[in-house]
């Protein structure tokens, strides 16, 4: 009776196990909205997924959460990879999440997050590669749309500020498929005609689909490209776009791009008056300063008496006269002095002496030299004979001396068995004083041979 009965633990084993082999819950996909989000100090990412009318315990572990380009958040909406099993502790299924992205306008910054990390990869944020933007522009090109309050504001701040800018509005489309492409040729002609000194590019505020031509790779290449400096002026103050990090300057809106873009004329005046001031001031001060000095040397003692002033130089001149020929004198003196010393050293130390021991030093090396290589020629020479006596005793010419003699074949092999020849063969004998041809009539073996 007790056989009928199940354990909790092997009733969740089975659920988990058909729930395991199921195909269509190991590979779910899911759009819903993230509640109870909690990470647990080793990584793991616990939440819920819900929607309107139901709801799913989640968990997303650090091996798949670790590449993730966002953070989630409570009330985020998701696009959820996983598959579905059974927590067996609890007894109860969950989600396993294995790929997560943003939903709807998470999606596209998932896309800025990404292209910005690649960019700044690059180096296309680098300060080194921005440009510096003229101090007085004469023309400056405004690429916008042609028709909004972006353009107006632009015009308006420069106009207002600097009157003699030359300005030139570039008309783009600056929201649509089509727009991005639209700024990247605005930006390209630009450049190729060589008649701008400064470039706006920008446009009013939006919502991220609507300023989104402006996180586009492409325009982010061309304002990274342009030999023109940019300044950017997307949006609001808030707004940033990768056209932003990628210009040279950032304005925060249209009309502070302006405002950037060149300098205030009453700035300018008042700044030339005050420096007009400055340097009157200054002018002043040295024109006081150098009738000072010339009330002075008119003053002087050179100026009243010049007459006693000269004679006093002279008197001057003489004691310095006097002054240099006793030195000279003095030097001179101390200079024969020195010459004589030197003259009686060089002759304590006369080089003929030195010369006529270094002689005899010579000789008697020579002398030692001689007999030293007469004494090893001897021994070399007792050591030479006693090696030609041993090789001579060792030498086969002596053997054959003694009554001996070398046979060879008639290839010029030395014959040293009775095997290496036979009958009728040709052999040579070679003696101490000769050599005989002879021919083999017997081979005769000789059993005692050891």
């Amino acid at each position: 009776m007790n056989d009928k009965y199940l354990t909790v633990t092997a009733l969740t084993r089975y659920l988990k196990r058909k729930m395991d082999t199921d195909p269509h819950l190991r590979n779910v996909w899911l759009r819903g909205e993230i509640s109870n989000f909690k990470q647990h100090s080793r990584g793991h990412m616990y939440m819920t997924i819900k929607d309107d009318q139901a709801r799913m315990q989640s968990v997303m572990f650090a091996g798949n959460n670790r590449t993730l380009k966002f953070r989630p958040e409570n009330g985020m909406n998701v696009l959820i990879k996983g598959e579905i099993s059974v927590y067996e502790a609890h007894g109860q299924y969950q989600l396993y999440i294995q790929h997560m992205e943003p939903d709807g306008i998470g999606a596209l910054y998932l896309a800025y997050e990404q292209l910005k990390e690649k960019l700044s990869k690059q180096g296309y944020f680098n300060s080194e590669y921005k440009k510096t933007l003229p101090l007085f522009p004469e023309r400056i090109g405004i690429i916008t749309s042609p028709t909004g309050a972006a353009v107006r504001d632009i015009i308006t701040t420069i106009k207002r500020r600097y009157p003699i800018a030359a300005l030139t509005v570039i008309p783009v489309l600056v929201q649509g498929p089509n727009a991005a492409k639209s700024v990247v040729e605005a930006i390209n002609i630009a450049n190729n005609r060589h008649s701008f000194d400064v470039l706006i590019v920008g446009r009013g505020g939006g919502s991220i689909e609507e300023l989104w031509c402006f996180n586009e790779e492409i325009v982010a290449e061309a304002i990274f490209k342009s030999e023109i400096p940019i300044i950017s002026a997307v949006g609001h103050e808030t707004d940033n776009t990768i056209s932003d990090f990628v210009a040279d300057v950032r304005a925060p809106t249209p009309t502070a791009a302006g405002e950037i873009a060149v300098q205030s004329q009453v700035e300018l005046q008042e700044s030339i008056r005050k420096n007009h001031r400055i340097l009157q001031r200054e002018l002043e001060r040295l024109l006081l300063t150098y009738q000072n000095r010339l009330k002075q040397l008119r003053q002087s003692y050179a100026f009243k008496y010049p007459e006693q002033l000269v004679k006093q130089k002279e008197q001057a001149l003489d004691t310095a006269v006097e002054s240099l020929t006793k030195a000279l004198s003095y030097q001179f003196k101390s200079l024969q002095e020195r010459y004589k010393n030197l003259h009686n050293r060089i002759a304590l130390q006369h080089p003929e002496e030195k010369i006529d021991r270094a002689g005899a030093r010579l000789a008697e090396i020579r002398k030692r030299q001689n007999i030293s290589m007469s004494q090893i020629l001897h021994k070399k020479t007792i050591q030479w004979n006693s090696l030609v006596d041993k090789l001579t005793l060792l030498s086969p010419l002596e053997t054959m001396k003694r009554g001996f003699a070398l046979p060879y074949d008639a290839k010029g092999r030395l014959i040293k068995s009775i095997t290496d020849v036979e009958k009728k063969d040709f052999i040579e004998l070679t003696l101490s004083d000769g050599k005989l041809s002879c021919q083999v009539q017997d081979i005769e073996e000789e059993n005692n041979v050891r």
